[in-house]
């Protein structure tokens, strides 16, 4: 009557429905009958033409009905969807309206006689509906209220309450019994399919096992020698089934192992279960057949003759070689990194988790050692990750020539590794391992014709004294490797307890950052940039600060690096533009404003909109702003960085290379792009002024070179009148430096070009 949650009903509506088209001729039939009835009892009482129309109505139903049936007959093979049952349910709604007619429409006409006698012929509908129909019992009920509940009511206004009374109890009789008669008949034809699923999903298994080629029957006599051989067994051991017959099973699956008696554990464990005579399932063996190691899976009981006396084993089998080696890898790749065969985090864990275990044990102490490559970032993002990886492979190579047998390294992820010395008793060891890892690491690679140089930093930790447990060891060994990177990479760290409090430090820095700029406690100061010969300020550099709440007043060199590496500076170099952009708008208009710029800004996709918003909205041309940016950041990305710059010097903005000579200096930056300015680096202007012969030959080479290309050279770091001599003595065009101003407030900026402080310098 309604579909019940957690089955498959459509299936089991097919059972039902199925039956519907079976019976169509013999209810088409008894539908018939019963109208030549009706037509014979009313014949005289009303008009042929009503008669007929009636008799008409109903031939159009039924038809229509059967055609319908006829569409069930693979029902029971098919799932009944909702559409297909709502259409049997009109269907049945149709002809009980149409029966209802003569009831309703004809019985009045006729005396109680008649009223009785079509009674009768309904309730003998009804009835054959509810036992040839009982796979259907929602069409029965229908048609049972339906017809039912008309004759009730006819019966009422005529005054026959007998008879209202005995339909009432036939409906519901009627309607009780086809439900029960129903859900028989739904229960066996269920437990008919269940039977036969069960039945089916038998006769796929015998058929499988008996067709397949991984399994076979074995049998051995209490002699433990193969009986009854099977030819697939045979095929197994890839012998004769005669040639085996009364052999040893041992024997034929040891190998050279049968002469030799050194027997693999797992035949003493099977010989064994053979000798108690105890059941055993899913055994795995390994046999050995015409010299190469298969594993065999063999399940076996032991058998009885009649009398309960031992006969020997029965049993099957299998090779499961392909799927041991499969679980092998698996389990091998779960352990071990792929790219450089080193041994992998979750081992490496187990690993130290093992020497702490020894330490105590041994009232010692182990050791940590977390590596991390430096610059091997800029290797990957430049030449790609093919590369990146042979040159990880290479440093997996020179970690194992360097280890000793008690110490073990592993790939941590990246371009981490870590070492552990299980037996750190030699507190010298730790250090000696160390510097030798950054020693070994730091020599030259020679990848794909490219000549690399990548060095290392390392942090150590010794347990338990740095950590009682495995993931406090770690924990520290990362905290002193951080330090080491901090420090400038290439060095050693030893944690200390120390490094809490600078972590700690560092993470409520970084809270406090997060929220400096909603709290308005950055600033912004310049300092001037002159003209070389006239000594006219012709541009300031825009430099941030920042006094925070909490901290005080906190160094550029401690909270820019932290604002890159969490991404803030992305935020925040966006205030500082606006703001420079916008206090330059006060300067004369031949004054320029000068901004650095991260590598994290540029390769921000959105950076050039960032920049064109700024000018935008604050009104500064762009020939007045300078965008600064170090070699480093083209080491990281330089296709991005590139295109981001070659966007903005498109709009009109000048590029600006600062600390030029430092770091990863390259001829090739200055081809493909076209700076505007090139800032030498004060170490080379206070090492040309103490004539230094390698910082001279530097500043006249960016000075020839910028010269050639139309580019202007600034000197950084000026301070004195000997370095001011130089500089304008080499040729640099613009000059930075204490000795012209140290970074002012906007409003220090703003009152050098006061007409009085004009007029001073003019008259100076």
């Amino acid at each position: 009557m309604h579909d019940p949650e957690g089955a498959d009903w459509g299936r089991l509506r097919g059972l039902q429905y199925s039956r519907l088209a079976r019976l169509s001729f013999a209810r088409l039939a008894g539908h018939g009958m019963a109208a030549l009835l009706v037509l014979q009892t009313f014949a005289t009482r009303v008009h042929p033409v009503a008669l007929v129309a009636w008799m008409a109505v109903l031939v159009g139903v039924l038809i229509s009905g059967a055609r319908f049936d006829r569409t069930l007959l693979d029902a029971d093979r098919r799932r009944i969807g909702r559409r297909e049952m709502h259409r049997q349910t009109v269907s049945s709604v149709c002809i009980a309206l149409v029966w209802a007619i003569p009831m309703a429409l004809f019985a009045p006409f006729g005396n109680a006689v008649d009223r009785m006698t079509l009674w009768t012929i309904l309730a003998m509908l009804m009835t054959g509906m509810a036992v040839t129909f009982a796979s259907m019992p929602l069409g029965t009920v229908l048609f049972s209220a339906i017809v039912g509940t008309v004759s009730i009511g006819v019966f009422l206004l005529e005054g026959e309450l007998t008879s209202a009374v005995a339909a009432t109890a036939f409906v519901v009789i009627v309607t009780v019994g086809a439900v029960e008669a129903a859900r028989t008949f739904l229960g066996a034809r269920v437990a008919e399919a269940g039977m036969a699923d069960k039945s089916e999903v038998v006769s796929l298994l015998l058929r499988e096992f008996e067709e397949g080629d991984a399994d076979w029957l074995w049998q051995v006599d209490p002699n433990r020698r193969v009986r009854s051989v099977s030819p697939r067994f045979a095929f197994a051991l890839g012998e004769d089934p005669e040639d085996i017959d009364g052999k040893s099973l041992i024997q034929l699956i040891a190998g050279d192992a049968w002469e030799k008696g050194h027997f693999h554990p797992s035949l003493h464990d099977l010989a064994e279960r053979l000798k108690r005579r105890e059941s055993f399932s899913n055994l795995l063996v390994r046999v050995t057949l015409r010299g190469s190691n298969r594993w065999w899976e063999l399940s076996a009981s032991p058998k009885t003759d009649d009398n309960g006396a031992f006969v020997g084993f029965r049993g099957v089998g299998s090779d499961v070689t392909e799927q041991r080696e499969s679980a092998e890898k698996i389990a091998y790749l779960a352990r071990y990194d792929t790219l450089t065969g080193l041994p992998n985090r979750l081992m490496l864990n187990e690993a130290v988790g093992d020497a702490m275990g020894y330490a105590e044990k041994w009232r010692s102490c182990c050791a940590f050692l977390m590596i991390d490559l430096d610059r091997f970032k800029a290797v990957n993002d430049t030449l790609g990750h093919l590369v990146g990886d042979q040159l990880l492979a290479m440093v997996s190579e020179r970690l194992k020539l360097i280890l000793r047998d008690n110490e073990v390294c592993g790939r941590l992820g990246g371009d981490e590794f870590g070492v552990i010395i299980q037996d750190a008793s030699d507190g010298q060891r730790v250090e000696e391992l160390a510097q030798a890892i950054i020693s070994t690491l730091s020599q030259p690679y020679i990848v794909d014709h490219h000549t690399l140089y990548v060095g290392a930093s390392v942090g150590s930790g010794v347990g338990p004294r740095d950590g009682a447990t495995v993931e406090t060891l770690l924990r520290n060994a990362d905290l002193a490797l951080y330090r080491a990177k901090e420090d400038g990479g290439g060095r050693h760290c030893l944690y200390e307890p120390s490094l809490h409090a600078h972590a700690e430090e560092r993470r409520q820095l970084e809270f406090s950052l997060r929220n400096a700029l909603d709290r308005d406690e950055f600033s912004v100061v310049y300092q001037p940039v002159v003209d070389a010969i006239t000594e006219q300020v012709v541009s300031f550099e825009a430099l941030l600060r920042w006094t925070s709440t909490e901290h005080g007043f906190v160094s550029p060199a401690k909270f820019i690096p932290l604002a890159e590496d969490t991404r803030l500076i992305v935020p925040i170099g966006e205030w500082v533009l606006r703001t420079a952009c916008r206090e330059a708008m006060n300067w004369p208009d031949n004054v320029k404003i000068a901004v650095n710029v991260s590598g994290e800004q540029l390769l921000d996709p959105y950076f050039s909109e960032t920049v064109v918003g700024a000018l935008s909205a604050t009104g500064l041309p762009p020939h007045r702003l300078e965008i600064e940016v170090t070699e480093s950041i083209f080491v990281r990305d330089g296709t991005t960085a590139q295109g981001t710059l070659e966007n903005l010097m498109g709009i009109g903005c000048g590029v600006a290379l600062d600390d030029f000579g430092t770091g990863y200096s390259s001829l090739g930056y200055l081809r493909r792009m076209r700076f505007s300015t090139i800032k030498v680096d004060r170490s080379f202007v206070q090492g040309a002024a103490k004539d230094n012969p390698e910082s001279l030959a530097i500043v006249r080479a960016v000075v020839a070179m910028a010269d050639s290309l139309e580019m202007s050279t600034t000197a950084e770091g000026v301070e004195t009148e000997a370095e001011l001599a130089m500089i304008r003595k080499l040729g640099c065009k613009k000059i930075q430096g204490y000795f012209f101003g140290r970074p002012m407030s906007a409003t220090d900026a703003l009152a050098l070009f006061s007409p009085d402080r004009m007029a001073r310098r003019l008259a100076s």
